[in-house]
């Protein structure tokens, strides 16, 4: 790999679009079990809030010195405003539409001694109105962005990505999606889709070797008219599916201690270097780099460009 674009990916213009959640994690001690159950009781000792699904794809991205916009839906709670703190903290040019009636994405896990015993979440399929809504406040901001994200995690926020999908494409501006579920048509027409290996099985099913796999990746690519497809598969790297081929890169990781969130920094990491001209056999060099450091870190965190570099 090349030294990494630093001055390039400052230039960079990077549109988020999807489910914006809030991370919030509880540390605690564990020293005895419930007399009322058979559970452990975790005395609280330190409180931490973090940005979650596509909020957490535009801090990585910020972190990899981009210029980053976000568009998502929360609702009129503590959430939200946490959310719209760590969002101005990171950087973030936020587009954020609030609605009282649908509550922020919220996944609030309990951490006893760095393990997670428990994980809550609080979370409401978006109305057709506030979907409307997202439509009209993204519409306008594809002409000023190199590239755009959209960061499904099944949650409402891209019930209608195929709308938008075509939208993009009629700007001219690269459209990078991390799916989810096993109905990859909604994404006909983007430019990259990075399902994980279980993502992969889903849509394609599972498969008897790596030719097999290949067979059926460009499959896919081809039916859903992808420029690209990468298959992120965890201990195992990544593999690259283009008109070109097939291309692999062994993982980097030294030593995992948390895979929350790494998908958001692959995706990040991605959408900056194809905003500053990489091509995606080397653009998947730099996301299994910065995944590879990410996933040593605790809770969905964040790669810095000093960190790749």
């Amino acid at each position: 790999m090349n030294t990494f674009p630093k001055e390039a990916a400052a230039r960079a213009r990077v549109l988020v679009v999807g489910d914006v959640m809030l991370d919030r994690y509880w540390f605690g001690e564990v020293e005895r079990i419930s007399p009322e159950a058979p559970v452990p009781v975790v005395h609280v000792v330190r409180r931490e809030d973090r940005l979650g699904g596509a909020a957490n794809v535009a801090r990585n991205a910020v972190a990899l010195g981009a210029q980053v916009t976000l568009v998502g839906l929360v609702g009129a709670d503590e959430a939200a405003r946490r959310v719209h703190e760590l969002l101005v903290q990171a950087g973030v040019q936020a587009h954020l539409i609030a609605d009282a009636a649908h509550p922020t994405t919220l996944k609030m896990r309990v951490m006893g001694r760095q393990q997670q015993l428990l994980r809550i979440d609080f979370e409401e399929k978006p109305t057709p109105a506030l979907l409307d809504a997202l439509h009209e406040r993204v519409a306008p901001l594809f002409a000023a962005h190199d590239v755009v994200v959209f960061s499904d995690y099944a949650k409402g926020a891209l019930a209608h990505v195929e709308a938008l999908i075509t939208l993009a494409r009629q700007h001219r501006i690269a459209v990078l999606v991390d799916p989810k579920g096993s109905d990859y048509q909604r994404y006909r027409g983007a430019t990259l889709v990075t399902p994980n290996r279980g993502e992969m099985q889903q849509a394609v099913g599972h498969w008897t070797s790596e030719a097999d796999l290949a067979e059926r990746a460009q499959g896919l690519r081809d039916q859903l008219e992808l420029e690209a497809l990468l298959v992120t598969r965890s201990e195992q790297g990544m593999t690259l599916f283009t008109a070109n081929g097939r291309d692999h890169v062994e993982a980097q990781a030294h030593e995992v201690f948390d895979v929350s969130g790494a998908g958001d920094t692959v995706l990040a990491t991605l959408a900056v270097m194809r905003a500053v001209g990489v091509d995606w056999p080397e653009a998947m060099r730099w996301a299994n780099r910065a995944g590879g450091i990410v996933v040593g870190k605790l809770g969905t965190s964040i790669v810095t460009a000093g960190e790749l570099a």
